[in-house]
């Protein structure tokens, strides 16, 4: 009966979101109240359930995204972008184009949210590909493929961030094998299937073409690559360094302490600060106007992963979590498998790759006690499930429609088929891996 009431609460959650379009922080807190009164659960006990569950997800998580978001409007501001794009360009050739911007849409994508990399690294692809008159679907694609991998694979991205958080995963080791992984999905849903598409020669969206900061002000191309380097290079060195000194070293707790997501971000936050010269070209209310309005665009994702977090605990005070991961133990099926397909199915029928993927975590986190489990892989395989056939009911497949023009149909054969890819290759390159860790 308790499992029939949570298949029920998912239900009513999916609706509330898809039909009635109700913000979809509501929505999971509608739906978190309702089952823990369905399942009798004193009032007072709920609501202290709530509270844990919403200051144990945020208090491990608000300050990496705060600090991505801030790192992201510093990067958008000051030409790194543009500046790494064109020298990918120049430094592969124009007739090697696209390899250039998938390149770039990786090292760009590792620390930055996938909106902020799409507005940044999308109109300047569109711009190439208007100037040397070539399909700007075909040039993007495989973009767009490295951003979505990095976004639903790689930690400190939300989704797999929370997934590593909520799955005790080794945030460095997630990275490194999320990386691994990366590779071939990446050449697989971009590079390969992306050069099938040469057909799409509809004009994007012009009022799309990027406005170009002068090469003079641009910052050195050395510079830009630290930068968007830096959190994965401090985590990197923290994760793989600190295990070989001993525990009484100083060095162990100093490694220790930049690898940490939110110290790694906030060093290069600081770092970007003055080594761009962002202070010298503008006054610090300008600076703090803009990260203002970065901490805003991502407060809604924020509330969202509050409320997801709300409701994992809820279904973990309620017993529920245990009797599903019970029952799920019974079905003697791949893990990583299950933990895909559930990801995949919430992602298809509510559109959010970020509430496919925090929703799924309550339903796994009671089958970690399992030693078997490897609970980085187990990340990347709710993370790629979470990437799942990108349709309607997701605001990345009409971003892309109206950026480049293309019929609904044709929007399904290219956006919607490289996420599907992006995801299917993520699956695979788990379970490949699972046989070898």
């Amino acid at each position: 009966m308790a499992i029939m009431i949570t298949i029920l609460g998912l239900l009513v959650l999916v609706f509330l979101i898809t039909y009635f379009k109700l913000h979809t922080f509501l929505a999971f807190m509608l739906v978190a109240i309702s089952i823990g009164l369905v399942l009798g659960m004193h009032p007072e006990q709920l609501f202290m359930s709530i509270q844990n569950g919403m200051g144990g997800t945020l208090g491990s998580i608000v300050g990496i995204i705060a600090s991505g978001a801030m790192l992201g409007k510093l990067i958008a501001i000051s030409g790194v972008a543009q500046q790494i794009s064109a020298k990918m360009v120049e430094w592969v050739g124009i007739p090697h184009i696209r390899w250039a911007f998938m390149i770039t849409g990786f090292i760009v994508g590792l620390p930055l949210f996938y909106s902020v990399g799409f507005m940044l690294l999308v109109p300047i692809a569109i711009t190439f590909a208007y100037q040397n008159k070539v399909s700007a679907v075909f040039v993007s694609l495989p973009l767009l493929a490295s951003l979505s991998v990095t976004q639903g694979y790689l930690p400190p991205h939300p989704a797999p961030l929370f997934l590593v958080k909520q799955l005790h995963a080794d945030m460095g080791l997630t990275l490194f094998y999320g990386i691994l992984i990366s590779i071939p999905a990446i050449l697989i849903s971009g590079a390969l299937y992306g050069s099938t598409i040469k057909k799409y020669l509809t004009t994007p969206n012009l009022s799309f073409v990027a406005k170009q900061i002068p090469e003079k002000d641009l910052p050195p191309v050395h510079l830009c690559f630290i930068i968007v380097l830096l959190p994965i290079i401090l985590i990197g060195i923290g994760s793989f360094g600190s295990p070989l000194l001993s525990e009484a070293n100083l060095l162990k707790n100093v490694l220790l302490f930049i690898s940490d997501a939110t110290v790694s971000l906030l060093i290069t936050v600081f770092v970007a600060l003055f080594s761009l010269r962002i202070l010298k070209k503008k006054k610090g209310e300008e600076i703090n106007k803009q990260f203002t309005e970065a901490v805003k665009d991502v407060s809604s994702i924020l509330l969202i992963f509050g409320a997801a977090g709300a409701l994992k605990q809820v279904l973990t005070d309620g017993g529920i979590s245990q009797m599903i991961a019970t029952q799920l133990q019974t079905l003697h099926m791949n893990y990583y498998v299950l933990g895909w397909t559930i990801a995949a199915i919430i992602r298809v029928c509510v559109g959010s790759s970020t509430v496919s993927g925090i929703t799924t975590a309550g339903f796994i986190v009671p089958l970690m006690t399992n030693s078997s489990i490897n609970p980085n892989l187990m990340v990347l395989s709710i993370g790629a499930g979470s990437m799942m056939f990108s349709h309607v009911n997701d605001t990345g497949f009409w971003l892309f429609r109206e950026y480049f023009q293309l019929s609904f149909r044709d929007t399904l054969r290219t956006w919607s088929v490289m996420d599907t890819l992006v995801s299917v290759m993520g699956l695979v390159g788990v379970l490949t891996l699972s046989f070898f860790i």
